[in-house]
């Protein structure tokens, strides 16, 4: 029998917590044995002491078997289940491709994704601007639009992870949530459930990233590979550029637009694509599919110009109750702001660099994010042709145009644009869109 207390001393003094101990602990957590206060103090002294990478490992497969853990075996699917991860960025419409793009190559991807989360964009939120589609259906919906389109994306279920529900809120109130440890069981432990083989994990660096510089965004790339392979799903991370706004848009309907124009061939953001198609050939390598980066490319190109990948999001759509004919007429269901207009910088020149969370701030505050849990959202305002860093900018060239509902909304968003994107004589270095993978083996 262990003292909640005596864990929390062991750790506070700096000491390894076996993983019974660790067990014990996280199931106080989820049957609510242990009090709101030890639950503070257990994250301040983790946030204080860290984990080892078997504390870690334990804590994450601790949270994980919280609650149910999804089983595929009983589907007799035909092929591996993989899925991909971000920790958000804005104009981050990857999930929206990359789905239907490793379902119409074999794989099958049961995505369990967030909402928005300060300035980031959040994935459900997009999907809510689509009509009728249910972000949270029943768990034999999602098991039947997964087993015959290869791909459903949706909400956490409440039997999904319980412990971490509790102890995140815990956290976010007792400012112990910068813990690379417990952010890393906090992510993994809500994508480990849902029985996956394989996992691409898209980890930010740059102005608009979760973490605040390259060093911690690689530190938890590292933590994540370790510890997801650790706990037995092969996982690879990638550190992708957040710099600037990575598709051409940020807000929700806007998105939604992008991504179907991807699908189809009508436009691809040369930067969207890269850091897609990256993630998705690592899913596909890690599942099985492919045996090379070169052989998983050829076989997502060919599902992208053959259309299998749109007709397969078409398909996940009409099968979580949005419309049938959403691929071909997207702009009948979305919804469209009332103010579309440009925003022109005060000088000419290149755009040099961008403050890309102010501009997902920009989105939040033309309603298209939650200054507050439980906002209602506009899903059709946010930006659309975002300039890209080291394009030449000019009365012919905006900085992006601003879809808003009212003229002042679209002054405060015009304002924080022109604010967020720095004009110079001077082209800016370009960085890449992936600075590297971190793999198993390179830990």
């Amino acid at each position: 029998m262990f003292l909640a207390q005596e864990i929390i001393r062991k750790k506070r003094n700096g000491e390894a917590l076996t993983n019974a101990e660790i067990q014990f602990f996280v199931q106080g957590i989820t049957n609510q044995t242990v009090s709101e206060g030890q639950i503070a103090a257990f994250g301040m002294a983790v946030y204080f002491q860290d984990m080892n990478m078997d504390e870690r490992v334990a804590i994450t497969t601790a949270m994980r078997d919280s609650g149910t853990v999804l089983d595929w075996k009983a589907l007799d699917l035909q092929g591996p289940i993989i899925d991909k991860h971000s920790t958000g960025g804005v104009g981050d419409v990857i999930s929206l491709m990359l789905g239907p793009m490793a379902a119409a190559c074999g794989g099958y991807v049961p995505m369990i994704s967030g909402r928005g989360l300060g300035h980031t964009g959040g994935t459900l939120d997009k999907f809510d601007a689509i009509p009728g589609y249910q972000t949270e259906p029943s768990s034999e919906l999602f098991r039947k639009v997964v087993k015959e389109a290869g791909v459903a994306i949706i909400g956490q279920t409440g039997d999904l992870v319980p412990a971490d529900k509790r102890f995140y809120s815990i956290r976010d109130n007792t400012a112990t949530v910068e813990s690379i440890g417990l952010i890393t069981a906090s992510i993994l432990s809500k994508k480990l459930a849902a029985g996956l083989d394989a996992l691409a994990m898209d980890v930010k660096v740059g102005s608009g990233a979760f973490m605040p510089t390259y060093e911690a965004s690689e530190e938890l790339a590292r933590s994540i590979t370790a510890v997801a392979n650790g706990a037995g799903t092969k996982t690879t991370a990638l550190l992708t550029d957040m710099n600037q706004v990575l598709a051409s848009c940020a807000g929700n309907a806007v998105e939604v637009r992008e991504a179907v124009n991807f699908l189809t061939g009508t436009y691809r953001n040369p930067r969207l694509y890269e850091v897609t198609m990256g993630l998705c050939a690592e899913m596909l390598q890690l599942g099985g599919i492919a045996s090379t980066e070169q052989e998983a490319r050829a076989k997502l190109n060919t599902v992208l110009d053959n259309g299998k990948a749109a007709e397969t999001f078409g398909r996940m759509i009409a099968g979580l109750g949005g419309p049938a004919d959403f691929i071909e007429h997207y702009d009948n269901y979305l919804p469209s702001a009332s103010i579309v207009r440009p925003v022109y910088a005060d000088t000419s020149g290149y755009a040099y660099s961008m403050n890309t969370r102010e501009l997902g701030l920009a989105v939040v505050t033309l309603g298209g994010g939650r200054r507050k849990p439980g906002d209602a959202l506009d899903y059709s305002v946010g930006l659309t042709d975002v300039c890209a860093l080291g394009e030449v900018i000019d009365t012919n060239k905006p900085l992006a145009m601003v879809h808003a509902q009212s003229e002042n909304a679209f002054e405060e968003a015009a304002a924080a644009v022109k604010a967020a994107v720095k004009i110079a004589e001077s082209k800016p270095e370009k960085t890449p869109e992936i600075y590297r993978y971190i793999r198993a083996e390179d830990l």
